[in-house]
């Protein structure tokens, strides 16, 4: 084939961790690109976890121990999806192997933890990949572009929202182990966030609730920063929002109108004055108002706006940069700074909410 991406051989995957984030999320991807992955390694305790990897890569050596997999040497990328308490763990023991690491979000459960992490990273020339997905999403992609957009005016306010509805009844639904939706749904929330705001947060404002998780974790995790700048930005993940209540992921105030868009779309919608209107010049005055209505009647439109044709995005790109980050040595487009951050911000969270770290 003429794509670059298959000029060289397949990366050489070992797996830790044969649960349900894997077999959702990393699998699927290894089993449809057999020219860009090969799992040659799968680690897990459950030995029928282990049988399903052998049925469709038969030649892949089997573990119960990370210990004895990262001995083995026929491998290029040491993908981590275990539970979130031991992605330190398991992340420091991969990188100091110097082996290639995609790890699973949250690339950690405190801040200290991952600057440890970091440290391990730069020992090993930098060879970690954090599952940040959200950055190459079709609707934050265009959510990024009209922060530029002058139709919209001066921009003061940013609201995400991210949605469902699930009755969770395992480890991510329990404190102790680490659960709780400010890990398992905000890193990527966060990261978006701070990409789409002009300046660092300066204040933050947050809210944890329990709504239909069945363990004593918050699946509900509501968060609000301030900038210097004159943008603030309201994020929420809800676990307890039937379908047919769902919110724009993102939207996009601004002082002549405001910009849309549905969870995954790839179009949106601009609601503003019309452009090309320039507004009647008034000032304002302490004298006594007159009685009439101060609502001017101006023109408004509505403007279809597209994901370019072409524009590489989703799931699929994400795991194009990961191929070409190891077969390439090609920079990751999302830093391990800002997933350090989004962990920062994450713990702050859990931290001041008496619902967060609570036994």
């Amino acid at each position: 084939m003429s794509n670059p991406e298959y000029q060289r051989p397949p990366v050489k995957v070992a797996i830790m961790g044969c649960g349900r984030s894997m077999f959702a999320s990393h699998y699927p991807v290894y089993k449809a690109h057999p020219a860009l992955f090969k799992v040659v390694c799968a680690c897990d305790t459950i030995k029928e976890r282990r049988d399903m990897i052998a049925k469709d890569f038969p030649d892949c050596r089997m573990f119960r121990q990370f210990s004895d997999m990262l001995d083995e040497r026929n491998i290029d990328l040491v993908d981590i999806a275990t539970g979130s308490l031991n992605h330190k763990k398991h992340a420091m023991m991969s990188l100091e192997k110097g082996f290639w690491t995609l790890l699973e979000t949250p690339m950690a459960l405190q801040t200290d933890e991952a600057l440890l992490i970091r440290g391990a990273a730069a020992k090993a020339k930098n060879k970690l990949i954090v599952m940040q997905r959200g950055m190459f999403d079709p609707d934050f992609l265009i959510a990024k572009a009209m922060m530029s957009d002058p139709r919209l005016g001066e921009i003061h306010e940013i609201v995400m929202r991210k949605e469902d509805y699930v009755r969770i009844d395992d480890w991510q639904a329990v404190k102790r182990m680490g659960g709780g939706a400010t890990y398992y749904a905000m890193t990527d929330m966060l990261i978006q966030a701070l990409r789409l705001l002009p300046s660092a947060p300066i204040q933050m404002w947050s809210d944890l609730k329990r709504i239909a998780s069945l363990g004593d974790a918050e699946d509900y995790a509501h968060v609000m920063f301030k900038t210097r700048s004159n943008v603030s930005a309201d994020l929420a993940y809800s676990g307890g929002c039937l379908k047919e209540n769902r919110s724009p992921s993102f939207s996009i105030l601004g002082e002549r109108g405001e910009f849309s868009i549905m969870p995954g779309a790839t179009q949106g919608m601009l609601t503003v004055i019309e452009p090309n209107l320039k507004l009647p010049r008034r000032r304002s005055s302490v004298r006594t108002p007159p009685l009439s209505d101060l609502h001017e009647q101006l023109p408004v439109v509505r403007i279809p706006i597209s994901l370019p044709a072409g524009t590489p995005h989703g799931e699929t790109m994400f795991w194009k940069h990961v191929y070409n980050s190891v077969r390439t040595a090609a920079p990751f487009p999302i830093t391990i700074e800002e997933s350090i951050d989004a962990v920062r911000f994450a713990h702050l969270m859990k931290k001041t909410s008496p619902f967060g770290m609570g036994k």
